[in-house]
């Protein structure tokens, strides 16, 4: 493996296109958008972008609902624009990821529209996960993500599985057709000069053979941390290993990176074998609470696990399908900030999501008339979905839609409140959030490479060198703590200040 490649150590920012910005005026984002903000996410200091589904889709799930993924959805724009953007990114230096999304496909597509129509034992069914009840009871047991069982039933007694929301039929990846179609589609993007993929759900493509049943109810919960017939099948990795040859066929570092919500970290490791995914999404430290002992217990056993297949390890603290790390962690910016710190300083890629350089926070009152997410409708309410981090950027303005639209509104309402935390007023603050997160990604690039040390430290902090032999130290407590001696002076980056010399709560420092 390629010690240089550029994803090893790279500093990936995820777009959700729906809500960066609109460049055509109808009050959702777009591919025009995203091109005419490029310069601005190269001024920001981050190597490659992670761009979220563009394809055509009819949007029950925020584009993870595919009827082509071969063509982008007017709403986004059209191949021309992605064309443009891609070129546009390559001048400025950027590299381009996009999602794919193998798990499951819009009921509108043509494969599944021609399996409704013809009859149960039809070959065009087997592309899909068809089977008969128990009497007037579902196949099994299986859960959706969103909520409810996992099986919709169709009018000549048949039962199809969708492990997310019932617009989304799973695919059966037992079959050779549907291998046959993303060995495809991959090299179709690869050939329009992507630099890689991030894998939507790579954990679950493949079910247990006989599709047993679970067993217990409110799987969902469990499901990072106990077995699942539907999740992380141990044939799955004959699948990706056919993905990295493909990869490999093609120059200049392609690379994937798979979502997969594994447990432990012994197990995600084997995603990232020497001949299968580049990376994979490391969520434990997303999932982490607010403490010295659990951050310190995360890094070590993902370094570990990675360090045995040779792997880059990756971390992230928000993306378009939690709560904003700002709302999640509790303690409001400055704790937000110095989980970026530290974050920042570990050896490893880190994966951004738009609007974190902001410091926006979840918006948790979106009223119910607006949400979209099926999650929440799915669940009656019960879920609030994701909605809330999905918000439109504040690029300028007082009032929204704060200049991510010139229409009225945008697709989703943003508060009154982040009139103080547009890209306007921030760039012009050297005190605000996204001039910290600009100094702090200008600071990682230079102190590059690098393994991780512990240090000696209290029970509520942090002390390790990292990137660069950086010597980052964190207080995860609730009282200020003495600064290590002799690493006050210099000091490289902070989110807080320090006062005889003492670092306070909720504070990171790099020295």
């Amino acid at each position: 493996m390629d010690s240089a490649a550029w994803w090893r150590d790279a500093v990936i920012y995820e777009v959700y296109p729906r809500s960066f910005a609109d460049g055509t005026g109808d009050g959702t984002g777009d591919l025009p958008g995203l091109t005419r903000r490029l310069p601005y996410l190269r001024d920001l200091g981050v190597d490659a972008i992670w761009l979220t589904p563009f394809y055509r889709s009819p949007m029950f799930d925020g584009g993870y609902d595919v009827v082509d993924h071969r063509d982008v959805d007017p709403l986004f724009g059209t191949l021309a624009d992605f064309d443009a953007m891609r070129a546009q990114a390559r001048e400025l230096g950027l590299r381009l990821i996009v999602d794919l999304v193998p798990n499951h496909s819009s009921n509108e597509h043509p494969w599944f529209v021609e399996a409704l129509a013809a009859p149960p034992g039809s070959p065009s069914r087997e592309r899909y996960i068809f089977r008969f009840g128990r009497g007037s009871r579902p196949p099994n047991d299986w859960e959706s993500v969103f909520g409810g069982i996992a099986w919709e039933r169709v009018p000549d007694g048949q039962w199809y599985l969708h492990l997310f929301d019932l617009t989304q039929p799973d695919f059966n990846w037992r079959h050779p057709q549907v291998r046959a179609e993303f060995d495809s589609i991959l090299r179709y993007w690869l050939d329009r000069g992507v630099d890689g993929f991030r894998v939507d759900v790579a954990h679950g493509l493949l079910k247990a053979e006989g599709l047993p049943d679970v067993g217990y109810p409110d799987q969902m919960r469990l499901r990072s941390r106990a077995e699942l017939p539907y999740w992380d099948q141990n044939d799955i990795h004959e699948i990706f290993r056919s993905w990295r040859a493909i990869l490999d066929s093609y120059p200049g570092d392609r690379m994937a990176v798979a979502e997969a919500w594994v447990s432990p970290p012994t197990r995600l490791s084997r995603y990232v074998a020497v001949d299968e995914f580049h990376q994979a999404f490391n969520f434990d430290l997303l999932t982490a609470p607010w403490s010295a002992a659990a951050y310190r217990e995360v890094v070590d056993d993902c370094l570990a696990a990675s360090a045995t297949v040779g792997a880059t390890t990756t971390w992230v603290l928000s993306n378009h399908d939690v709560r904003r790390h700002r709302t999640r962690l509790g303690g409001g910016l400055p704790r937000a900030r110095a989980a970026t710190l530290m974050m920042l300083a570990l050896p490893g890629s880190a994966y951004l999501y738009q609007g974190e350089e902001l410091g926006l926070p979840e918006v948790v009152d979106l009223p119910d008339a607006v949400r979209q997410d099926p999650e929440f409708h799915r669940s009656g309410g019960r879920m609030p979905g994701r909605d809330g981090c999905r918000v439109p950027l504040p690029w300028s303005g007082t009032a929204p839609p704060f200049g991510f639209t010139t229409a009225p509104a945008a697709w989703l309402p943003a508060p009154a409140s982040w009139a103080e935390l547009t890209v306007e007023k921030q760039a012009a603050d050297p005190a605000s959030t996204l001039s910290f997160y600009r100094a702090a990604l200008r600071l990682r690039r230079k102190y590059a490479g690098g393994t991780l040390a512990w240090h000696d430290a209290p029970a509520n902090v942090l002390h390790f060198t990292g990137r660069g032999g950086v010597r980052c130290v964190v207080n995860l407590g609730r009282r200020p703590v003495p600064l290590p001696k002799g690493y006050r002076d210099p000091l490289l980056s902070s989110n807080g200040r320090l006062t005889d010399a003492t670092l306070p709560p909720d504070t990171a420092a790099w020295f």
